[in-house]
């Protein structure tokens, strides 16, 4: 009895005394601890540790209020609750090999068959930390045994999605592998709110996938981050022009991407690979090209493809067969006649200038069948009047 009570005078000694560096407005989260702490009501205290944490001053608390009170009864909370709270202590160490060492200890101990969606959530953002000491093989091991351990649930918490996604894609900026960390990344903000980021987070996000989508050699469909909210955290900033680029590039704007391009010298990635997004751009231009024509229509001149890509007729072929492998149209090459004939183009997200074209095209499509069911009309009354 008399442990249990040294235990219970320590406890009240540390919150009195951390009660006492607080602020004025954080220092009844203190006495609300020690009185969940004296009754045992372990979910609320856990509840109030998570919003205490959550308070833009309780970062110099969060280490000691963890290291001295919360281990005290860390086997009464909750599994992802106890990451969750360690997780946020982590991120106050100055060095990020006192962050790892801190988790390595929390990782041990959700390290069970009962808790490894929580695992995975505690390895990963290790590995966030990992990853600022440039140890990338630690990080990719992490992530690959994260994605076997996902794989093997049917669901979990979001909150665990959105960490093994969101350092991912750090994961993967950091190794400048584009298309991965444009999957990664949206993967991430279909985890969280994006209202709930701040301002500059938004920004940061929006310019690194608008970079992703422009670089990434097998991305030529930019419909999910154009109908993403996030894209529109650009708008009336300094990057303005790169959310006209991706417009630019999804309508196959040849024109707007040369009126644009002299905004690369302000990014050294677009300015070094200027030839590759010119290409990239007349392989959008094409597949739009391809889109404008009505669907019995769709034997094209290799000069009409010149003109509409400004490409040299010598090199239509080229392109087209480009477009061939990469899946982005389906079809054959008339050689003799120099014609394309395409039998099926990818699908995209339409703007509004596009959604007016293909407006008309159902209205001609519209106007087609009405003249022919009034021709068929009129033949059978002629049929039958004889």
């Amino acid at each position: 009895m008399a442990q249990q009570m040294d235990i219970d005078f320590d406890v009240t000694r540390f919150l009195h005394e951390e009660r006492q560096k607080a602020p004025a407005h954080l220092q009844q989260y203190f006495t609300t601890f020690e009185e969940l702490h004296e009754r045992k009501l372990w979910h609320q205290l856990t509840q109030k540790i998570l919003e205490f944490f959550k308070q833009e001053e309780s970062g110099p608390f969060q280490i000691p209020i963890y290291q001295h009170f919360v281990a005290d009864w860390e086997s009464k909370i909750n599994s992802l609750s106890l990451v969750s709270i360690a997780l946020k202590a982590a991120t106050r160490f100055q060095d990020p090999n006192e962050s790892v060492s801190f988790l390595e200890k929390l990782i041990a101990k959700v390290d069970t068959s009962e808790t490894k969606d929580v695992y995975v959530h505690a390895i990963m953002e290790t590995a966030h930390f990992k990853l600022q000491l440039n140890q990338l093989g630690e990080v990719k091991k992490a992530i690959e045994e994260s994605e076997k351990t996902l794989d093997r649930f049917d669901s979990v918490e979001t909150v665990i999605y959105a960490s093994f996604y969101r350092v991912s894609a750090e994961y993967y900026k950091v190794k400048a592998e584009y298309a991965q960390y444009y999957k990664s990344a949206l993967l991430y903000l279909a985890c969280v709110n994006v209202d709930e980021l701040s301002d500059s987070e938004k920004v940061g996000r929006a310019y690194d996938l608008s970079l992703a989508a422009l670089l990434g050699e097998m991305i030529y469909n930019f419909g999910e981050l154009l109908m993403h909210p996030i894209l529109d955290s650009l708008a009336n900033t300094e990057h303005d022009w790169l959310r006209s680029l991706l417009f630019a590039f999804n309508s196959g704007d040849i024109g707007k991407f040369e009126a644009l391009a002299p905004h690369f010298s302000k990014q050294p990635l677009l300015q070094q690979n200027h030839a590759a997004l010119g290409r990239k751009i007349r392989l959008m231009s094409l597949i739009e090209a391809v889109f404008r024509r009505a669907a019995d229509n769709r034997s094209i001149p290799f000069s009409d493809i010149a003109a509409e890509t400004r490409l040299p007729s010598d090199e239509v072929e080229h392109l087209v067969m480009k477009a061939l492998s990469l899946n982005l149209i389906k079809g054959s090459i008339d050689q003799v006649d120099e014609l394309v004939i395409v039998t099926w183009v990818q699908p995209r997200v339409l703007d509004k200038e596009q959604i007016d074209g293909m407006r008309r095209r159902l209205e001609d499509w519209n106007d087609q069948v009405k003249k022919i069911s009034a021709f068929v009309g009129k033949q059978g009354g002629e049929v039958f009047a004889q």
